[in-house]
């Protein structure tokens, strides 16, 4: 599959972006990028010590005072909590962790997928990446002039060269680390292979951004995972028959409801 389009919608332009925040997506012009990459490595030994249904404080537990991630020092696991967190919230009360947690045990295949999309919705400076790595055709050179430039236009000159150009080597290695680009000196463009569970998660960070169903299916939040609306339906539809979404279509209407991704709506209806 081919993806050249350099568009991508992640918000309509016009919407309040309230509901978004409630959601767990985190806006603004820096992010955890400056310092760190997506953290798969960190945030897939968290998710081994740390049970599916662990609380905030437990994550702080496990990182700090266990040392599940093999620190030296006090400080340096204070540190790669709060960058976790800024990635990921480590907060079951935030959605989008919540339905992260939940997807992570679903489908393994999914885990760098599935932590990118997350990534996205809460670091603006790997979101403003995201138009230079989909917009490359498979096996295309990846060029870091295209990606600082992007970081650039987006920072609106807050960045100095030496950030700048440390945000590049973090993006790229995000965008390595699920898949979409490989190789060390030189990056190339890989296709990633959409998932029911990645697909799933990107049509929810669609909904609580704004975008309309039909928008949805053709939003940045599904071409990241180099997949058109045709195929995203079709794995949608695979969604559903896995317990993840209900989704009914009949002629031209499509009536997506996200509810049983939550594990919150889940207790919720064991308890009724």
């Amino acid at each position: 599959m081919r993806m050249t389009d350099s568009h991508l919608t992640f918000f309509p332009p016009t919407r309040d972006r309230r509901d978004a925040i409630a959601s767990g997506f985190r806006f603004g012009h820096i992010g955890t990028h400056t310092s760190r990459t997506m953290m798969l490595e960190e945030l897939s030994a968290t998710f081994s010590t740390v049970a599916v249904n662990g609380r905030s404080d437990e994550y702080a537990v496990a990182i700090i005072e266990e040392n599940c991630l093999r620190k030296r020092t006090v400080s340096t696991r204070r540190l790669t909590l709060q960058r976790l967190r800024e990635l990921y919230a480590f907060d079951p009360a935030v959605p989008i962790f919540r339905i992260l947690r939940r997807l992570w045990d679903v489908d393994k295949t999914s885990r760098p997928l599935v932590a990118l999309l997350a990534t996205l919705a809460r670091d603006p400076l790997i979101l403003a990446t995201a138009s230079v790595i989909v917009s490359l055709p498979k096996n295309a050179e990846f060029q870091r002039s295209a990606m600082h430039e992007a970081l650039a236009t987006a920072g609106e000159d807050r960045f100095n060269e030496s950030t700048l150009n440390k945000v590049v080597r973090n993006a790229a290695s995000s965008w390595s680390q699920s898949g979409h680009l490989e190789g060390r000196t030189f990056k190339f463009r890989r296709m990633v292979q959409p998932t029911p569970a990645a697909v799933a998660f990107g049509l929810y960070l669609a909904h609580a951004a704004g975008l309309a169903v039909e928008e949805s299916l053709s939003s940045g939040w599904i071409k990241v995972l180099d997949c058109s609306a045709s195929a995203a339906l079709k794995l949608a539809a695979a969604a559903k028959r896995q317990g993840l979404l209900d989704l009914r279509m009949g002629g031209d209407v499509i009536d997506l409801d996200l509810s049983r991704l939550d594990p919150a709506y889940l207790v919720a209806q064991r308890v009724r």
